[in-house]
């Protein structure tokens, strides 16, 4: 099953903000939605890898700003890890800082491990695999800082989601979120065929799926997100935002490319049955490889995207 093309789980993406159709940020439970919103998290592993690899410029750049937020943290918790890219940049960063990865899929955990251990890591970094966020009880102590990268909005309440995270707080420790942001772009507006505005229309029906991807969850509570305010709400002080940019311009690497071609693959395999026949015939001539309109061959295909991250603090009593 197609999960969202952008869907970035830390290493997962997600329809609109990177969200992913079909798929999910099992994060935290394994699988389960309903209609076309389950999402193999194991599955996705490659591309989830990929993904938080090609965007591994961003995810420096906010983990460096939180180095300025968090100093010598003792304990970092990596909420919806995924296969463990991020959780190995926090140990990259955080020297002196254990990693605990906590997700719903013991496969990408298993990834996670392997990863640290090939880096040189493993001395320091643990997996918890379990339901989220129930299983969080079973840290071995609190947390200095636990981020939640596009993990939380898989996970039904919200709000009760964000009140456990809370509560795995030291005093002084701090939580950060990724949720938001802008969509991801690949593709100039007019393409020189078909009708201009492909991405618009596609980002349309990555909103829709998102709504229902929500809807399926289990527990599945309606929360306008503002996160400053929800933050608050479980018990957080000195709320902050900020987006980071990943701009990779015209022409990509092949990486890129690579990457482009499996998102839009993606969307077309999940959506193409709402899409018109012209948005389908444009997907198809952009996905064929021997085509010089395609992604594999034009010059003018890039990846921007932002995304933003929100941090709190757990009040000294």
């Amino acid at each position: 099953m197609a999960p969202h093309p952008h869907e970035t789980r830390d290493d997962r993406p997600t329809p609109g903000q990177g969200h992913a159709p079909g798929s999910t940020h099992g994060h935290g439970h394994g699988h389960g939605h309903g209609h076309d919103t389950d999402i193999d998290w194991a599955e996705m592993a490659p591309h989830l890898e990929a993904q938080a690899e090609l965007f591994t410029p961003l995810y420096e750049r906010a983990l460096s700003w939180l180095g300025k937020e968090v100093t010598e943290p003792g304990l970092i918790v990596d909420v919806g890890s995924g296969p463990g890219v991020v959780s190995c940049l926090f140990a990259e960063t955080f020297s002196g800082a254990r990693i605990t990865a906590v997700d719903g899929s013991a496969p990408l955990l298993e990834r996670a491990q392997q990863r640290a251990d090939r880096l040189g890591y493993g001395d320091r970094f643990d997996t918890l695999a379990g339901e989220l966020p129930d299983v969080l009880a079973e840290l071995d102590y609190p947390a200095d800082l636990l981020w939640a990268g596009r993990s939380l909005h898989h996970l039904g309440d919200q709000r009760a989601a964000l009140a456990a995270f809370a509560e795995c707080l030291a005093p002084g420790g701090t939580l950060a979120i990724m949720e938001g942001g802008l969509p991801a772009r690949f593709l100039p507006r007019d393409l020189g065929f078909g009708r201009p505005g492909l991405e618009a229309r596609l980002d349309a029906l990555q909103e829709e799926w998102f709504a229902r991807m929500r809807a399926d969850l289990p527990g599945a509570v309606e929360e306008a997100e503002d996160w400053a305010a929800l933050l608050s709400a479980a018990g957080l002080k000195h709320a902050r935002a900020r987006s980071f940019l990943l701009d990779l311009p015209a022409p990509a690497s092949d990486r890129a490319r690579a990457y482009i071609a499996a998102s839009l693959s993606r969307l077309r395999d999940v959506f193409g049955d709402s899409l018109g026949a012209d948005d389908r015939a444009m997907l198809d001539r952009l996905l064929d490889p021997r085509d010089e309109a395609g992604v594999h061959r034009r010059a003018d295909v890039f990846v921007l995207a932002a995304h933003t991250v929100h941090t709190a603090v757990k009040p000294v009593p």
